[in-house]
């Protein structure tokens, strides 16, 4: 190997918009490998793509094959995906083989894309959530398990391996084209149920401005878990009204309706979890990382829901 080849790097999850995008603005400089534990994906001649379940021997293959110098993990399995314990097997179990292989073939860079969830949505949060605030939501909701465990698991990897230099990223709501969250997927429908007399401050980061930070994280190798969020928030009912949506009040109790109105409304995929995020403001503070990683995300909120706006799908 030449002295001066250029970084290796593997990037899971790369049947989402978010890794395509990280992809693309990487791979003027970088020798990618895409895999995804889904869905196979074509990226382009340059870059090669499996689809791989963590858990397999084929997958320590590819790290003696490519000799990876860095891998961004971007493909944890939401809670609207799978069975449970599919989920964790993925997220968790999946994790751990990922961040041992890392260890075993000497990986020096490894950023970890987590959620703002972890938090979980309570009554009692505090208006501005720091990094070191406890992750309530594995008491909350057995559906956030495996997000707080993944977390948890990159934690202690950060501490016995530094020279893995793991960044952990907790971002706010990623929304944006292409993305097919829950958030998303509500802000892009017609109709948008909304708890009566609830409105709690949310925020939102554009795909493109998401994609941009785990670039700007890569590259930067300081080790750590980082909140991403820009600085402005907004209520919940005013940003789907910003995003076109015609909002239908259900009652919050009991707890059977809203999933009731949920399926009458064909969103299916919607995690009952979420319901406690419209509920109550889960508002964190990104400062720490704007300024650790000199970042401002370009895109503001009025865009963000203009996209939606304009684009409406028939749910």
């Amino acid at each position: 190997m030449g002295k001066h080849r250029r970084p290796h790097i593997l990037v899971t999850g790369a049947a989402g918009a978010l890794a395509q995008q990280v992809i693309s603005r990487l791979k003027e400089d970088c020798d990618l490998v895409a895999i995804d534990f889904r869905e196979q994906v074509y990226l382009g001649d340059d870059i090669p793509s499996y689809c791989i379940d963590f858990n397999k021997r084929v997958f320590e293959d590819l790290f003696r094959r490519y000799e990876f110098d860095g891998v961004i993990h971007l493909g944890r399995i939401q809670s609207s995906e799978l069975t449970r314990m599919r989920r964790y097997n993925a997220n968790v179990l999946g994790t751990q083989k990922l961040l041992d292989l890392s260890h075993k073939y000497g990986v020096h860079r490894v950023v970890v894309l987590s959620t703002y969830h972890v938090y979980g949505a309570v009554a009692y949060n505090p208006a501005l959530i720091d990094e070191s605030a406890p992750l309530k939501s594995a008491g909350l909701s057995a559906d956030l398990i495996d997000s707080v465990e993944l977390e948890n698991l990159a934690n202690i990897y950060l501490w016995r391996y530094p020279d893995l230099n793991i960044t952990i990223l907790r971002p706010c709501n990623i929304v944006g084209p292409g993305v097919r969250n829950s958030i998303s997927t509500l802000l892009a429908g017609q109709n948008a149920p909304v708890l009566a007399g609830f409105s709690p401050m949310m925020q939102f980061i554009h795909i493109d401005d998401m994609a941009d930070a785990i670039v700007k994280t890569y590259q930067k190798p300081t080790r750590g878990i980082f909140n991403v969020a820009p600085e402005d928030w907004v209520a919940c009912q005013h940003a789907l009204k910003l995003a076109g949506c015609r909002r239908i009040p259900i009652p919050s109790v009991p707890p059977i309706i809203p999933t009731v109105i949920l399926r009458a409304l064909k969103l299916r995929r919607f995690p009952s979890y979420l319901m406690a995020f419209f509920k109550y403001p889960v508002v964190i503070d990104g400062r720490a990382f704007a300024k650790e990683f000199n970042f401002k995300p370009k895109r503001p909120l009025k865009e963000i829901f203009r996209f939606y706006r304009d684009n409406k799908e028939p749910v």
